[in-house]
């Protein structure tokens, strides 16, 4: 069992300073991904086409507010060389997880979409 099966949702207090922040179609998965967020980290790995995945460590400054900036670090291979954070909001950041949530969903793997990569690697949003 993956430990994102075991996250708990959030309180609905927590979940709904997040709500105005996201279209309809994302909010019924507010709840898992504020829990996710609240944890303030998680492991996955990056899934590379024609290559082995390669492992991550992903984790992150928690806070209360939507508007609140958080860093958020990761690192590949257990290698301190392979580090890097970017800063976002946590309105930004929690809306990377609720994407991250639906491709667990889809295909049982942890990974961030492709917006937060380019961003972390410093090439700004898709």
């Amino acid at each position: 069992m993956s430990a994102l099966e075991n996250v708990k949702p959030a309180s609905k207090g927590d979940v709904m300073i997040y709500f105005p922040y996201y279209p309809k179609s994302k909010q019924k998965a507010l709840p898992h991904a504020i829990g996710l967020y609240q944890i303030g980290s998680i492991e996955g790995e990056r899934t590379i086409e024609g290559s082995d995945s390669i492992p991550f460590v992903a984790s992150w400054f928690v806070s209360k507010l939507p508007s609140e900036m958080t860093n958020c670090r990761l690192q590949f291979d257990s290698k301190a060389d392979l580090s890097y954070s970017v800063t976002l909001p946590n309105n930004e950041f929690v809306d990377y997880l609720i994407d991250l949530l639906a491709n667990f969903r889809r295909t049982r793997s942890i990974d961030f979409p492709k917006g937060f990569y380019r961003q972390l690697l410093g090439m700004g949003k898709e």
